[in-house]
This record gives C-alpha cells, sequence and structure tokens, in this order.
C-alpha cells in the first residue's frame, strides 16, 4: 500500500509553494523525519521529511513546480512492504546473465568472414602511392593507406595555394558581427527566482508604491556599548551560553525610542491610526536562500540574555531552513544590520505595513570632536526610514536621537530615564 507524501499546511495565508529540490531519489531508502525535499514559500524554505522509515518510490513532481497545499508529491513504501520487492530484482538479471553468452557465439560466426571481403575489396591498388613513401610500407597496410592519399593530395594542391592568399583582403567587413554574439550567449545563464525572492521582489516594489518613505540618519560613538561588553563578556557567556552581542542593545533601545513616538509603532489601516501597545520587533538575516525577518514577541519584556539567545536561534535556524511560518508574520517595527556586512550607510526599505525600520552599520573609527579635541572613536551610522504619511520629519529624528542617547549610555536602558 503506498504511503502519500503530501505538502503540509504551512501558514494562514500561504495557498502555493515551489518545490526547490529533491534530496533523494526514487527508489532511495530514507528514515523516519529524514529530509526529502526542500519547499520554498512566500516567507520561508523548508525540509519536506519523509512520513515513515521505507522506500521512496515515485516522484509526482519535479523541483522548479509551483503547486498548492494539500497536493501529493511522492510515494513511499513502508519498510516491511519494500525488503520483499529487493530479492525479486536480481532474478530477471541472472536471467540476462545466463543469455548473454550466447549471443557473443553467434557473432563468432560472422566475424572471420568479415576479414575475408575486406582483402577483397580494392584496398590493395590504393596502396600504389604507398611505395614514394618508403616507411609507409608497414605490415598495417589498410591504416596506412588512409592517410598516405590525404599527403599524396597536399603537395598537389600546394601550387594553387596563392590564389586563396590574394582574396584575404575579402573577409574584413563579416567577421565583427558573429563574435559578439557567441560571447553573448555563453556568459548568461537562466536561474528561476525562487518563491521567497519573488516575494520578497514584489513586496519591495509595493512598499515603494504605496509609501511616502523618507530615511533620516545619526551617527552613534559606540564607545561606551564596546567598553561595557568587553567588560561583561566572559561572564555574559558562561552564564547564558550565548555571546552578548549589539543586537540586544538596538533591540532595547529602540522599544526605549518607540514608547516616546508611538506612532513608529503603529500602521495605517484604511482611514485609521492602529496604535499597538506591544513591541514585536522583526530582524533581519540574509541566508543563501534570500532575506528573512524573523519576529521577536513581546521583546519589551525579553532580557538582554533572552534577545541574543532568540536571535542566535532564528540565525541557526534561517541558515537551515527551519524558521516556521508563523516565526515570520507580524511584526510592529523592523531592524537591519547592513554593518555585518561592512556596509558603512545605506536608506532600508519598510517591510509593510510597519511604519518604520532601523538601518544600522559598520562601526568604523573616525576623528570626532569632543569637549573642543579631536579624538579618535568607533562610530556607527545608524538611518530610519519612516512612513512620511504617518510619520512627521519632527517625530522621525527625535526618534533616532532618543536611540543615540540610549546607546552612547547605557545605563538609561537600565533605569529608563
Amino acid at each position: 500500500m503506498p504511503i502519500d507524501l503530501k505538502i503540509p499546511v504551512v501558514g494562514e495565508s500561504i495557498t502555493e509553494v515551489q518545490i526547490s529540490e529533491w534530496l533523494k531519489a526514487e527508489g532511495d531508502l530514507v528514515k523516519a523525519d529524514e529530509p526529502v525535499a526542500v519547499i520554498d514559500s512566500e516567507k520561508t524554505t523548508f525540509d519536506l521529511p519523509a512520513p515513515q522509515a521505507g522506500k521512496l518510490t515515485k516522484i509526482l513532481h519535479q523541483a522548479g513546480e509551483t503547486i498548492t497545499i494539500g497536493t501529493v508529491v511522492a510515494q513511499f513504501e513502508a519498510a516491511g512492504d519494500a525488503a520483499p520487492a529487493q530479492p525479486a530484482e536480481p532474478k530477471p538479471a541472472a536471467k540476462a546473465a545466463a543469455a548473454s553468452p550466447e549471443k557473443p557465439k553467434t557473432k563468432k560466426s560472422p566475424a572471420p568472414e568479415a576479414p575475408k571481403e575486406k582483402p577483397a575489396a580494392p584496398v590493395v591498388p590504393k596502396a600504389e602511392p604507398a611505395e614514394t613513401p618508403a616507411p609507409a610500407a608497414a605490415p598495417e597496410p589498410v591504416a596506412a593507406a588512409a592517410p598516405e592519399p590525404e599527403a599524396a593530395a597536399a603537395p598537389e594542391e600546394a601550387p594553387p595555394a596563392p590564389a586563396p592568399v590574394k582574396a584575404t583582403p575579402k573577409p574584413p567587413t563579416p567577421v565583427p558581427a558573429p563574435k559578439p554574439k557567441a560571447a553573448a550567449e555563453g556568459e548568461e545563464e537562466v536561474v528561476p527566482m525562487t518563491m521567497l525572492r519573488r516575494t520578497v521582489a514584489r513586496r519591495l516594489v509595493e512598499a515603494q508604491q504605496n509609501m511616502a518613505m523618507l530615511t533620516t540618519f545619526n551617527e552613534v560613538d559606540m564607545s561606551a556599548v564596546q567598553a561595557l561588553r568587553k567588560e561583561q563578556k566572559e561572564a555574559f557567556e558562561k552564564k547564558y551560553q550565548v555571546r552578548l552581542g549589539l543586537m540586544s542593545f538596538f533591540v532595547k533601545a529602540t522599544i526605549d525610542a518607540l514608547k516616546q513616538f508611538p506612532k513608529l509603532n503603529a500602521e495605517i489601516r484604511g482611514n485609521d491610526i492602529v496604535y499597538r501597545n506591544f513591541f514585536d520587533i522583526g530582524v533581519a538575516i540574509a541566508t543563501d536562500r534570500g532575506l528573512v525577518v524573523p519576529v521577536l514577541r513581546d521583546a519589551g519584556r525579553l532580557s538582554f540574555a533572552e534577545v541574543e539567545q532568540a536571535i542566535s536561534d532564528f540565525a541557526r535556524r534561517a541558515n537551515d531552513g527551519k524558521l516556521l511560518p508563523p516565526e515570520l508574520a507580524g511584526g510592529t517595527f523592523t531592524i537591519t544590520n547592513g554593518g555585518s556586512f561592512g556596509s558603512l550607510l545605506s536608506t532600508p526599505i519598510i517591510n509593510p505595513p510597519q511604519s518604520g525600520i532601523l538601518g544600522m552599520h559598520t562601526i568604523q573609527e573616525r576623528p570626532v570632536a569632543v569637549a573642543g579635541q579631536v579624538v579618535i572613536r568607533p562610530m556607527m551610522y545608524v538611518a530610519l526610514t519612516y512612513d512620511h504619511r504617518l510619520v512627521d520629519g519632527r517625530e522621525a529624528v527625535l526618534f533616532l536621537r532618543r536611540i543615540k542617547e540610549a546607546i552612547e549610555t547605557p545605563v538609561r536602558m537600565l533605569i529608563e530615564v
């Protein structure tokens, strides 16, 4: 009895998925819950596990196909059902092996007749021109006959060689046309976009078309945060089994600023403004399969350690393709860290229907003026892109200043002043 492998429900709004690749082929034995295919959806990429141990007997939909939720994509045989099917296969193989020696016997009889016909053919008269080159008189006349006529023809065609030399000025005009075409065809490669990439592209275009996005910038002195991380690094990692990174500081500073300027935590819904009294912070994570934004639920209640642990877990599972669609849904505000790749400055795009996104960038030592003196400090540019339909410029600038003050004086986040 075949066992059907169906596409499971991966989210309320997701009706279609795409088969990215098959990890197993027909006839492969698999274990229970072992991944057999990689599936792309609008929000994430995940592995499709085997329903139970057995053999993959039939693949019904190939890689690259877009299919609906609940579709049967493959069939399995249970381990007990698949076992007796294997010994049945060597029997016809043995019969074929027994029949194989009989076939060459029939071929041996016409084999001696073939060489008798060859000397009867007019190969011998062709060997006459071989008298001119002495070394060609080898015991293999047939093999030597083929190259010798060509070698003899070469000296005969040598005298008319000057005629084609005179025709050389004619071809310069057609030469440049075909060369670029051949080079262009060899350098191009057509690869279909994954469903995740298509969704990201569509949503980014929609954000540009439907929002009045504007970006404001500021710079932050990271000296205090770097000193605090250096001081507490070992104790923090020993206690919580996770590294004390920068994201927890910016998540805490962002929530502090959102409390002061709640419009950046709101959204426009028709002709209404929907304010949220909770803080679900999306954290952008880049993977080989595309950009994903898992959400820290109710981040205002999380400690520094809980934020770092959650982000570390998100990053690990995002690269393994194991994030769940509910973990990517919603979000009231987003933080993206292009600085981890070396970005010095950028204008991030809002994730609709949110009203703002904070962009972090690389830390770079630069000369700055402090108390009338030029000093070298680790500086970071920060960017806030906001929906100008809802948020005014004054609120956006003050929001970014609040984050700057919180990062430069981390103790403020602990005593909430």
